[in-house]
């Protein structure tokens, strides 16, 4: 995976294990940079800024090739208070602003399902800044078992869509799962037929919906002050 941009970088270059490699522009003159580089052995190459604008336009003189994004396993996350769940997300921008919301909120788990969902890439990491290196993401089968098995676990399952209780009305469980719908549909029907409750945020103006990361964050931040 491709990560460029000094800020999405300087948090990959922390962990140097999971770098394959870095490019350089012959133009790349941040001392404390090369200096990190060279400290931790990463094994780097300089080419001409013209060969780097072909690899990634957006580069800021630096490309970081690292390790394919490693998954959690969701079973870890069973004793978390709060995991937030995203039903069939297709935008890595959205993703990737989330993840940062989740990060900032204090809160350390999300789940996604691996099938016409969007998976980490190099749009994600680059729009979390950095905050993708703090939070875990697990990818399953089937939203719905996993709601079950939440359920199990002493979870309260709140989806997030148009007709419900309005948010801050809401009084949380201990335990929450918070379930994001989709750009385009919101939630599937049968996740949202196995929630506990809908949360709604109040529509006053002619557009009857947000977007999805704006939400996210709008009910993430008044689940936490609870």
């Amino acid at each position: 995976m491709k990560v460029y941009k000094k800020n999405a970088i300087y948090e990959v270059i922390n962990n140097p294990n999971k770098i394959k490699k870095i490019y350089l522009s012959e133009l790349f003159k941040d001392k404390n940079f090369l200096d990190v580089i060279k400290n931790n052995n990463i094994q780097y190459e300089k080419m001409s800024q013209a060969k780097m604008n072909k690899i990634e336009p957006n580069n800021q003189g630096i490309i970081a090739i690292i390790d394919d994004f490693e998954y959690s396993d969701y079973k870890e996350m069973l004793n978390d208070k709060i995991i937030i769940i995203l039903d069939h997300l297709e935008d890595p921008h959205n993703l990737g602003a989330i993840i940062r919301t989740v990060e900032s909120a204090g809160i350390k788990s999300i789940i996604i399902p691996k099938d016409r969902s969007v998976s980490v890439n190099e749009t994600v990491m680059k729009t979390s800044t950095g905050a993708l290196n703090y939070v875990n993401i697990a990818r399953v089968t089937n939203l719905n078992n996993l709601i079950n098995e939440l359920k199990n676990n002493g979870y309260f399952i709140y989806g997030a869509e148009a007709n419900g209780k309005d948010y801050k009305n809401i009084s949380y469980s201990d335990k929450v799962a918070l379930i994001i719908g989709s750009e385009g549909s919101g939630l599937s029907p049968l996740v949202r037929k196995n929630c506990d409750e809908i949360v709604s945020l109040p529509m006053k103006g002619k557009v009857n919906s947000l977007n999805a990361s704006v939400a996210a964050g709008i009910l993430i931040y008044d689940l936490i002050s609870r």
